[in-house]
């Protein structure tokens, strides 16, 4: 299902929708979709994931939108789903990203049942040097889970959704609760004050799913759920050491280890990572192979089956909602005459293009730092332990983009506006 356009595009001027041509609906979300976008020039294909502004601003989601799209601009990594381009229209905030073919780890879970140790060892193995990499650049993700980890056709694996994703602070602890209940970690749910090792234990509930196509820690309501991520006993299956080594049950109690200061993974300034290498589960990964793409994944997604809901692209054939169009902006928009919130979007959502803007860090800049009350449900909440940090870290805070987050997260799903109903990248399995 194409668009296309008879009139001339200008390449010259700043990147806008007419420069692509507008494929397949392949996700859906509360305020947006992706689409799979063609470049006209270059011929290069990706994911467009597009926000409509209204919604966007009915649902308070600006502030994550704006942050999203920093943050974007930050990464650049091969284990990462990576932005191209941004710009926005008169209705929509568009964000393009490189596609990946192979579908994300929900849905080939939910398709085979479970994965075999040695493919989610050498998927643990990438994600681990990801984390690494926006660690080392003050980032936490706050929401890694088989939803947010996509295959490309060859089977490496990339981390995408950085819609409650934050720079953490060097001086202070991060109180606000954001991302998918079911793989907080507990110093989260807590309340207890966190950095950037929250994002160690996801990964282990998340390891942990996809070897027994269940999670670790759960519960029929949020409160048990709570419960059970504070304090059960982590149980593995009664068989698991027949099926599975030793060397990656411990690789897992070692990520899902409550004493953040004994965590896999969270010692400071990279020693952790250095941990990770050395684990005796990682004894057969070539690490130099592994960052330059040049080490064969042992999954390969069928490049012949739809690696996505195709109800999506259903949804667009029927007119269910109004299709995407190209469409010229109106020109020179009075900003003063327009609400607050879209006024932020026009003038925050700026343009980025690869091939012709230098990456930048907006650290501090889009992360205005806040105390936040002290919770008066728990004495000891007022005397709160500093975690490790990758330098120091001293006192809880939240950002003014995370309180407009706290308490809206359930369990086992996102945030509304986060990314889980819209993935950030495309997946389908061939070109429309």
């Amino acid at each position: 299902m194409g668009c296309s356009v008879s009139q001339p595009v200008d390449f010259e001027s700043e990147v806008n929708l007419f420069h692509f041509e507008l494929h397949r609906a392949v996700g859906k979300g509360a305020f947006g979709k992706v689409r799979v976008v063609e470049h006209k020039k270059t011929k290069q294909v990706y994911a467009l994931k597009y926000i409509d502004k209204s919604k966007c601003v009915k649902q308070r989601a600006v502030a994550n939108t704006i942050q999203e799209r920093h943050l974007l601009e930050e990464v650049d990594h091969p284990f990462i789903v990576n932005l191209r381009y941004a710009f926005q229209d008169d209705e929509n905030c568009f964000f393009v990203l490189d596609l990946m073919l192979g579908g994300d780890l929900r849905f080939h879970l939910e398709r085979r049942g479970n994965l075999s140790e040695h493919i989610v060892r050498f998927w643990m193995a990438e994600l681990a040097s990801a984390l690494v990499y926006l660690h080392k650049r003050r980032i936490i993700h706050r929401d890694i889970k088989p939803d947010n980890i996509l295959l490309d056709a060859q089977g490496h694996a990339h981390i995408t959704d950085f819609n409650v994703a934050i720079h953490y602070s060097e001086r202070r602890l991060h109180t606000s609760v954001a991302g998918s209940m079911a793989y907080m970690a507990p110093e989260v749910i807590g309340r207890k004050g966190y950095t950037w090792c929250i994002d160690w234990w996801s990964l282990g509930i998340t390891a942990f799913e996809l070897l027994f196509s269940y999670r670790p820690f759960d519960g029929r309501t949020a409160e048990r759920m709570r419960k059970s991520i504070m304090n059960d006993t982590l149980k593995f299956p009664d068989d698991v050491s027949r099926k599975y080594s030793s060397q990656g049950i411990n690789f897992i109690q070692g990520l899902l280890e409550r004493t953040v200061s004994q965590r896999l993974g969270c010692k400071p300034r990279g020693a952790g990572f250095q941990d990770i290498k050395d684990h005796p589960w990682m004894s057969g990964v070539d690490w130099n192979l592994l960052s330059s793409k040049s080490a064969q994944p042992p999954f390969v997604p069928d490049a012949k089956r739809a690696n996505f809901d195709v109800s999506h692209e259903l949804d667009e054939f029927l007119m269910v909602e109004k299709p995407l169009t190209h469409s010229k902006r109106k020109a020179n928009p009075n900003l003063d005459k327009m609400k607050p919130e879209f006024r932020q979007l026009e003038e925050e959502f700026t343009v980025y293009d690869f091939m012709s803007s230098q990456r930048r860090s907006y650290y501090p800049h889009n992360q205005p730092v806040v105390t936040v009350a002290r919770s008066s449900e728990s004495p000891e909440r007022d005397h709160l332990a500093a975690t490790q940090s990758q330098t120091n870290t001293i006192q809880p805070t939240a950002t003014i983009a995370e309180r407009t987050l706290a308490e809206r997260s359930l369990a086992g799903s996102p945030i509304p506006g986060a990314t889980r109903d819209i993935p950030l990248v495309a997946t389908f399995s061939g070109y429309p």
